[in-house]
Order: structure tokens, then C-alpha cells, then sequence
């Protein structure tokens, strides 16, 4: 009797232990999924690598005087239902907003709200890049919550994601060990000195470039995703032979950045297991752009 009841408590703190680490699996980042999350038709890789998605996308601008960030403009759907997911999207170092632009209404078109921004100064590093992310979501999250506001009622602010390239991706990967977000994109990151990189638990999907001389990829961008702990979702994408301006905006690459970056904000943001099919499996490398792809699949 003895041994069958310790068994049976075995039993019962090994499935406990497999529920708890699905729950968490199924739901990486801070929150759970959410009913409304799932929207727009099943994805395709034309209709990834295509310059708007299915929604229409409308804009407004924002002064970023007093708030803690440079002037700035919001993305939104405007025929997309529910709350939203909300993604701040920041340049690097001598850069302004026109050269990360781009991702606004490629990925509002998908059912985000998105800021893409100008910093304080062309100069800031990458600690305060973090920091005027961090403020430009809880801008979005602000506006929300305002009725006068065009994106009022929008956003979940439970479910936040950010994108910088250069000192802006060393940025999002600085805000990530100091804020529970769901997801970031780091283009061809850049940051030096130490960091606490080894404690991300953020999803995190890097982007290379093979012939960086600005933040060269064995000294930057490789060792950041070899940093982040296996236990957390991660991917790595290298594009052959570009410059450090490669994981940013430029043809021909904006198909293939915009495919993975709005599959990763989908997977993990929106909890859209429907894009994992992008994200995983062996064949990422026969894309003659690609010169390595690494991920942690399956998730």
C-alpha cells in the first residue's frame, strides 16, 4: 500500500510539473493568450513578404517634446477588431525615423499598433534608447486609454513588443532585461560593455548581417543570441554579404525581414501558432540571402 500510494504521488507531481511547463511553453512572454488575438487569413509567404497585410493602416503623429522620446508617428488598423498588440520600433545611432520607418505600416497592416521613432539626439546610446522605447509604449498605452485619442480602446498593453537596429536593437535587448515585453527584434544590435543579456526571457529574434563592420556579427549580434538562455524562444538570421545596413530597410531585403519580423511579432504578441511554420524547420538556408539561421524550436 505503501508503494502504491508513492507512486501515486509521483505520478501526480510529474503531471503537475508537464502541465506547468506546457502552460508556460504555449504562452511564452508575460501574459496568457488571449481570445481576440488570432485575426486575419491564414498566412502565406506572399502574403508576408508583400508590403501591407490585410488591414488598412492609418497614421498620426506625436510630439515627442516632454515625453521622453523624439517626434514620432503611430501606425494603426483601422478595420481590425479587439484589442491589440503594441510595438515600438527605434533607429540607431546618426539615424532618424525614416530608416526604421518602414516597419509602421507593415506591421500595423497585420493587426499591431505600432511607433516608429526619432530619439532625443542622433547620439544617444543605447541605455537611453531603451529607455525612450520603454516611453514611446507607455505613450501608445496612454492613448489607449484616452477616449479622444484615435487608437482609444486599441491596445492591449499587457502584450508589447520593440525592434531597434544598431545601438537601437542593443536598445531592445537592454529593455528586455528591465521590462516584461513579448517579443523584440534586434537589427544588427550593437551594444558594448556588460550586459545582462543571460537573463532575457523575452522572445527574441535576431538580425545579422555576414559582413558588419559596425557591429561585426562575431563580436555583437552572435554572442548576444548565444547570451540569451535556451530556455528562451530565439532565432537567429543572417543575411550573406550584407552591411551592417542590411537588417534594416532596403530592397531586396525588406520582403524577407518584414516575412520573419511580422511571423515572430505574430507567433509570440499575438500567440499565433500559425506562424511558427515560418519560424521553424529545416529549409531557411536554401534562401540564398540567408548565410545562417539558427532557432530554438519548436515553439
Amino acid at each position: 500500500m505503501k508503494l502504491k500510494a508513492y507512486l501515486a504521488r509521483i505520478t501526480s507531481l510529474v503531471t503537475v510539473s508537464l502541465l506547468a511547463s506546457s502552460l508556460a511553453y504555449a504562452a511564452p512572454g508575460p501574459s496568457a493568450p488571449c481570445a481576440d488575438c488570432s485575426r486575419g487569413p491564414n498566412p502565406t509567404v506572399a502574403s508576408l513578404q508583400s508590403r501591407s497585410g490585410p488591414f488598412t493602416v492609418s497614421t498620426f503623429s506625436v510630439s515627442g517634446y516632454l515625453r521622453g522620446f523624439g517626434n514620432s508617428t503611430v501606425h494603426y488598423p483601422t478595420n481590425a477588431t479587439g484589442k491589440m498588440g503594441a510595438i515600438a520600433v527605434i533607429p540607431g545611432y546618426l539615424s532618424y525615423e525614416d530608416s526604421i520607418r518602414w516597419w509602421g505600416p507593415r506591421l500595423a497592416s497585420h493587426g499591431f499598433v505600432v511607433i516608429t521613432m526619432n530619439t532625443n539626439t542622433i547620439y544617444d546610446q543605447p541605455d537611453s534608447r531603451a529607455t525612450q522605447l520603454s516611453r514611446a509604449l507607455d505613450y501608445v498605452i496612454e492613448q489607449s486609454n484616452s477616449r479622444s485619442s484615435p487608437i482609444s480602446g486599441k491596445v492591449d498593453s499587457t502584450r508589447l513588443g520593440a525592434i531597434g537596429w544598431s545601438m537601437g536593437g542593443g536598445g531592445s535587448l537592454k529593455l528586455s532585461t528591465e521590462r516584461s515585453l513579448n517579443a523584440i527584434i534586434p537589427q544588427a544590435p550593437y551594444y558594448a560593455g556588460l550586459n545582462r543579456f543571460n537573463t532575457i526571457n523575452t522572445p527574441t529574434m535576431i538580425l545579422a548581417c555576414s559582413a558588419d563592420v559596425v557591429a561585426p556579427v562575431g563580436s555583437h549580434a552572435s554572442p548576444f543570441y548565444n547570451r540569451i538562455p535556451e530556455a528562451t524562444p530565439k532565432a537567429f538570421l543572417e543575411i550573406y554579404g550584407g552591411s551592417h545596413f542590411c537588417a534594416n530597410s532596403g530592397y531586396p531585403n525588406e520582403d524577407l525581414l518584414g516575412m520573419y519580423g511580422i511571423s515572430w511579432m505574430k507567433r509570440f504578441i499575438d500567440f499565433d501558432s500559425r506562424y511558427s511554420q515560418f519560424l521553424c524547420g529545416p529549409n531557411h538556408a536554401a534562401d540564398l540571402r540567408i548565410s545562417e539561421y539558427r532557432e530554438n524550436c519548436n515553439y
